[in-house]
């Protein structure tokens, strides 16, 4: 009888030519004075706010030191990742969309300067064998399937076997911390029973209109956003403008005047909402004010 052919052997992986990590930045601490302003690594300050008998960034450093992940819950603009950079200038961050997929997460080989292939690991790789926090944004926009492939990180397994590169098991060092954050208003935002029941620490964000005003916007731009805000939970508004509309229209006053500052107001709503914030801001300023658009030629 004639000896079968031997299978072709398959083809390696690209070997691995990773070139060492930098050391581990130190894990972050809790701030001596918990209520005192903390600078962000863009430079921007953050005020910390009440959370119960203490304030979210202490909140934040009594979870992760529990093991209590945490799902931040709020709209867009409500200083969510403000707040979680303040807290842990170490962090690992995923910006989550309906585009992230595994190796986003995870990490996958590349091409290299010398055109070799090399592994690069994803931002849960690094966070979990460093015991970095790691911060998924707007991770309800993440495809449940992709997002699980953490999830052995965040029980009691601690560990993810990378499959692409070769099979190697990643533990999960002391200090490893997961935090979420979820848009419930945004378009395809999905909170899943999985995610739901892993972040066992749900935080409701809103805008801190009194820290608005500190920060010098303008009474009457806090108000109409205090009014959008009611009628958004009243079901009459589908918009309200939140921290980061308010420091835009401080920006825009300081630049342009007060009057294109809430004209752009108008225009930052969706637009079905526009009559409703337009009427809203006609009543609190006493004057209409139109969208900002072009006009004629200047002449």
């Amino acid at each position: 009888p004639r000896t079968p052919a031997a299978k072709p052997a398959p083809a390696p992986k690209p070997a691995s030519t990773a070139r060492p990590r930098p050391a581990a930045k130190p894990a972050s601490t809790p701030p001596v004075d918990p209520k005192a302003p903390i600078r962000r690594a863009n430079g921007q300050m953050y005020y910390p706010r009440t959370l119960g008998e203490h304030t979210d960034v202490q909140v934040l450093h009594m979870m992760r030191a529990s093991g209590i992940y945490t799902l931040l819950e709020g709209p867009p603009g409500t200083g969510k990742t403000s707040l979680v950079e303040a807290a842990f200038p170490d962090l690992e961050l995923i910006a989550g969309d309906g585009d992230t997929q595994v190796a986003d997460l995870v990490g996958s080989y590349v091409i290299a300067e010398d055109g070799s292939y090399e592994w690069k690991d994803g931002p849960a790789v690094i966070a979990a064998q460093e015991g970095r926090p790691l911060f998924i944004d707007d991770a309800t926009l993440i495809a449940p399937k992709v997002l699980a492939v953490i999830y052995p990180l965040m029980d009691g397994r601690r560990e993810i076997v990378l499959k692409e590169h070769g099979g190697r098991k990643v533990k999960a060092a002391d200090g490893f911390y997961v935090i979420a954050g979820h848009n419930p208003h945004v378009h395809g935002a999905v909170l899943t029973d999985a995610l739901a029941s892993r972040f066992t620490a749900p935080i409701q964000v809103s805008t801190d209109y009194e820290l608005a005003e500190h920060l010098g916007v303008h009474k009457k731009a806090v108000q109409i956003a205090r009014n959008l805000a009611t009628q958004q939970r009243n079901g009459a508004s589908g918009w309200a403008p939140q921290m980061r509309e308010l420091l835009a229209f401080k920006a825009i006053a300081t630049a342009l005047g007060e009057d294109a500052a809430f004209g752009n107001m108008i225009g930052q709503a969706p637009p079905d909402d526009r009559d409703l914030v337009a009427a809203v801001v006609t009543k609190i300023i006493g004057r209409p004010v139109a969208q900002l658009a072009l006009g004629k030629q200047a002449k």
